[in-house]
């Protein structure tokens, strides 16, 4: 065999070497660093394979389910496909302190496990809003705005103390 063969053979080889260590790093334990994206009924049709994992939950919040207990810090709602009845719905719970923009009917993705006892875990909580800011037009505009703020952090804080 030629130095020039040889220096070729051990190249091909390091490279091969290389190539299956790299493999390895990127494949190895990538099931465990997989975060499946599901709506309710997506999880719920998973069974077994949905309790554990790390999920994210996307979704609507359902009207009337919002629970916010301020002495426990713990958030419970449902998140929902849709509004058609009989749609598929999830409990969630979460020690999370919800954004400024969470509310009823928001779209909503939440980080976290699914247990046996039917509930989601929720260990991050995101909402879903359009990325484009429209500034108020006129006077009107910006009084309706203010007005419907008001309207929206009063609903809240109601219903924060009627539980």
């Amino acid at each position: 065999m030629t130095q020039q063969t040889r220096n070729r053979v051990i190249a091909v080889v390091a490279l091969l070497v290389a190539g299956a260590g790299l493999a390895l790093v990127a494949f190895g334990n990538i099931g465990e660093n997989l975060v499946y994206y599901w709506r309710p009924s997506e999880m719920l049709a998973q069974g077994e394979k949905a309790y554990g994992p790390t999920i994210r939950l996307g979704g609507q919040v359902q009207p009337g389910s919002i629970q916010w207990n301020e002495q426990h810090t713990t958030l419970h709602f449902r998140v929902m496909d849709s509004e058609h009845p009989g749609a598929a719905n999830v409990l969630v719970s979460t020690s999370e302190v919800p954004p400024q923009m969470f509310r009823e009917r928001i779209g909503v993705v939440v980080e976290g496990t699914f247990d046996k006892s039917q509930v989601f875990q929720g260990s991050r909580l995101m909402v879903n809003h359009s990325n484009e800011y429209r500034a108020p037009k006129t006077d009107d505009d910006v009084k309706k705005m203010f007005e419907d703020m008001q309207k929206a952090e009063a609903t809240t804080a109601a219903a924060a103390r009627a539980q």
